[in-house]
């Protein structure tokens, strides 16, 4: 899929938002991707998740023997990602605030992991879920993502392979634009964070 395509398809499930939004690193931003509206539909979820693999090198393709994602925004994609690569899809939880397998997940030593997110803004929760999956005895091989807000600037300490990157502008919220800071902020991701 070129980006024009990808975009289509958040265009078409009406997942690319316009407004004033507080994103799970706490920065603010005038667009937000929901992936879950993007992921809702089935065939579109696995036609992004196909195109993601078809992207990603034959070498790590083939060494990838389970993928695991951050509860709750990466599960879908996760999951779309195992049945694209024909592997399984596990996904790491924070119950007490830190990352962690439960649900009877559990990799074997040295497993080799990829770990999928639907967005990567500034790669805090994926090296928290990298950091989960060692401690639990996977390897992580390579991170991937539908979408990279981070404009290529996240570090994640693993060849990272994003189906599409987007220069979304962040800022912190003492340092809003005008236009920004007249609009209610709303925060639409899955951590509950105060405004």
């Amino acid at each position: 899929m070129t980006d024009e395509e990808v975009l289509s398809e958040f265009r078409a499930a009406e997942a690319l938002l316009e407004g004033h939004f507080i994103l799970s690193s706490g920065l603010r931003s005038p667009r937000y991707l929901q992936c879950a509206r993007v992921l809702a539909d089935p065939m579109r979820a696995s036609r992004l998740a196909s195109s993601l693999v078809a992207s990603m090198p034959r070498e790590i393709r083939s060494a990838i023997q389970v993928v695991v994602s951050p509860a709750m925004g990466g599960i879908i994609a996760g999951h779309e990602m195992g049945r694209a690569l024909g592997v399984e899809a596990l996904f790491v939880e924070r119950p007490e605030g830190v990352f962690e397998l439960r649900r009877g997940f559990r990799l074997e030593e040295g497993q080799k992991v990829l770990l999928m997110e639907d967005v990567v803004t500034t790669g805090l929760s994926s090296r928290e879920a990298i950091k989960a999956v060692e401690a639990a005895g996977g390897e992580v091989i390579a991170a991937a993502a539908l979408v990279d807000r981070s404009n290529g600037t996240a570090d994640l300490g693993v060849p990272f392979f994003p189906l599409i990157t987007i220069a979304v502008p962040t800022y912190a919220p003492d340092e809003l634009p005008p236009e920004l800071a007249a609009i209610p902020a709303v925060k639409p991701g899955s951590r509950a964070k105060p405004a």
